[in-house]
């Protein structure tokens, strides 16, 4: 199936995909260079890149600040009184602030930071939920060139712990608590056990959330609205090498320990304005909503970064997707009138079991355009979001990219003719293929593994005190090429289908499924809302499969259900794959993110460690 784009493509940014692809082919650093002109520089940059491998550093010698392109060059202009952020709490609590309202707010905050002895180069934790501090902290930090490391909220004291301890943090920014659905979560507390082994940190910087009782500790814990209140509303914006540090971002992994992701000012800032803009086709009047947390990589690259380095209005929202009702994030969208909003298949997939009659409530016809980010999209989720979000007339923008990659990989843009459940084909720039082991280029609809092939500007620096992680886990496995450590294939007219994780891989009597596409076989059913499915070591076949299956509200789980799916299953991929065995669950391990932590359910079943859990959903 084909959704071929609308027929009116003239406002687009991107209306020959392949003239545009086969140009920045040609004249790669020409390419890249002239979007950066697009943007401020302190100083001009000697050299586009120097690629010395495994390492590439872009823009060298230039000289800038993610966060004047974000906030101080909109001050000489219109956009000083435009709306930058509207935010909403799960409370309903309504703040907003203007490019000139949120400078000042970064611009204090800043001030408090370098009064507290945070110089460039210092690392700084934030470890807030989806409130306006935790954009104004980590712009605040980048403007007096300080790293700020993200902690997603959720995080255990474990797990905070040892980042704060690998990065050696000298402040961490918390709040007093927030609720999440109707449960408390006391992140001070987590904070104040976390630090008892953690030497570096000086200071704790809280912002009241709620009006409950909160430790603060004399001479270490500080007050956010105090620490601003105390500083001046004015503060310079530091100079930048191009590669210096912007922030460590923690992903998690299959051993103990997670990586310490490193990206930079100048490469980076280029990446993510040019994608966002171009993907989502952003307008001067849009209305953007990502649903991501910036405790993730999508929070940063299109949330706080992207859409302040285009001058666009952004809305934040507290929340989960179906409290306290199944309907809430349809109602923001009426209420705030979004024209791009970016989620995630699990959340669209959630959103699903409850039936069209609850979107088809509320006038969603504000939308322009969709988009789906975190893993790959079942063709059923991406025409449900089309045809009942979407109305049949918003593109949906499945973008495939990592915390490693810090920018759309491989994406549509509006004017592409869509295939549900492909993320298309590479963004310009991007020379992507899928290999086998010894790094050859496999035939067209053969399963192989994603790699690429060049260098791009928001690829990111190193893995933080590891070099040596870097180097085996990312261009080594297969040298001389990026490797993604995602399985997927590429049809006749060379659209990419993301498979799953390389360690998502079954073998089932010398064949191989993607479980992603095991998966998506099962939630064709009109009674699943997800699916999960593991292989278990078989004497006989090497593995057999296992699904975990959430059914749709309402269903109710009989021997006969699990027939009709395995039914299914032999008629949409083959008898090899029928499960052996279906479990009917109500939840699955996911990261905070939304990704299904396939692992955890396979080291639960056959009793192994679990490994990292630090991004595991509570």
């Amino acid at each position: 199936m084909i959704i071929n784009p609308p027929q009116e493509i003239d406002n687009f940014f991107v209306k020959d995909y392949q003239k545009l692809y086969n140009a920045a082919l040609d004249y790669p650093e020409y390419f890249w260079e002239n979007i950066a002109k697009e943007l401020y520089w302190f100083k001009p940059w000697r050299k586009v890149l120097d690629w010395q491998y495994p390492y590439a550093r872009w823009f060298v010698g230039a000289e800038t600040n993610i966060v004047y392109n974000a906030l101080d060059r909109h001050l000489k202009t219109p956009t000083k009184n435009k709306t930058a952020l509207i935010w909403e709490g799960q409370d309903g609590l309504v703040r907003t602030f203007t490019y000139f309202e949120l400078n000042e707010a970064v611009s204090r905050f800043a001030n408090a930071l370098k009064s507290l002895g945070i110089r460039k180069g210092d690392r700084v934790a934030i470890y807030l939920p989806r409130v306006p501090e935790q954009i104004i902290s980590m712009l605040a930090c980048a403007k007096i060139g300080a790293i700020h490391t993200v902690i997603y909220s959720g995080f255990s004291i474990e797990a905070v712990k040892n980042r704060l301890i690998d990065e050696q943090a000298k402040i961490v920014i918390t709040t007093n608590g927030y609720y999440f659905r109707d449960k408390l979560i006391n992140t001070k507390n987590t904070i104040d056990e976390a630090v008892k082994e953690v030497q570096t940190v000086q200071n704790i910087i809280v912002v009241k959330r709620l009006n409950i009782e909160t430790n603060m500790v004399a001479g270490r814990d500080l007050w956010f609205d105090e620490v601003c209140h105390k500083a001046d509303n004015i503060c310079s914006t530091e100079i930048m090498d191009s590669n210096d540090p912007l922030f460590i971002l923690y992903t998690s992994g299959t051993t103990g320990k997670p990586k310490g992701i490193i990206h930079g000012h100048g490469g980076y800032m280029v990446g993510v304005y040019i994608t966002l803009k171009w993907v989502f086709n952003l307008q001067p009047d849009d209305i953007y909503w990502c649903t991501a947390d910036p405790g993730w990589i999508t929070g940063h690259s299109y949330i706080v970064y992207s859409p302040l380095i285009n001058g666009v209005t952004s809305f934040f929202y507290e929340g989960p997707p179906d409290f306290p009702d199944p309907g809430r994030w349809w109602s923001l969208i009426e209420k705030y009138k979004i024209t791009k909003y970016y989620t995630t298949p699990t959340a669209i997939r959630s959103l699903m079991r409850y039936g069209d009659e609850i979107p088809n409530k509320y006038d969603l016809s504000s939308l322009k355009i969709l988009g789906s980010v975190g893993e790959p999209i079942n063709p059923e989720a991406w025409l449900w979001f089309y045809k009942i979000i979407g109305k049949e007339k918003c593109p949906v923008m499945d973008t495939w990219w990592q915390t490693e990659t810090g920018m759309h990989i491989i994406t549509p843009f509006p004017s592409t003719p869509l295939k549900p459940g492909s993320a298309s084909k590479p963004f310009p720039g991007i020379i992507a293929d899928i290999v086998d082991e010894k790094g050859q280029s496999v035939s067209p609809n053969t399963q192989g593994y994603l790699v690429i092939k060049n260098c791009w500007p928001a690829m990111f620096l190193d893995v933080y005190n590891n070099p040596q992680r870097y180097k085996e886990l990312y261009w080594e496995k297969i040298p001389n090429v990026y490797f993604t450590g995602d399985s997927a294939k590429i049809d006749e007219e060379g659209y990419f289908w993301i498979i799953g994780r390389n360690d998502d891989v079954l073998k089932v009597s010398g064949y191989r499924f993607g479980s992603a596409e095991l998966e998506s076989a099962l939630v064709a059913h009109p009674a699943v809302a997800e699916a999960a499915v593991i292989g278990k070591p078989d004497e006989l076949k090497g593995e057999s499969i296992k699904a975990f299956v959430i059914l749709k509200i309402g269903v109710t789980p009989t021997d006969n259900l699990k027939k009709e799916l395995r039914e299914q299953m032999r008629k949409l991929i083959g008898p090899i794959a029928t499960p052996d065995e279906i479990e009917f669950v109500n939840s699955l391990p996911k990261t905070r993110s939304g990704k299904i932590m396939r692992r955890v359910l396979k080291a639960q079943e056959l009793g192994q460690p679990l490994g990292d859990t630090s991004t595991l959903e509570s």
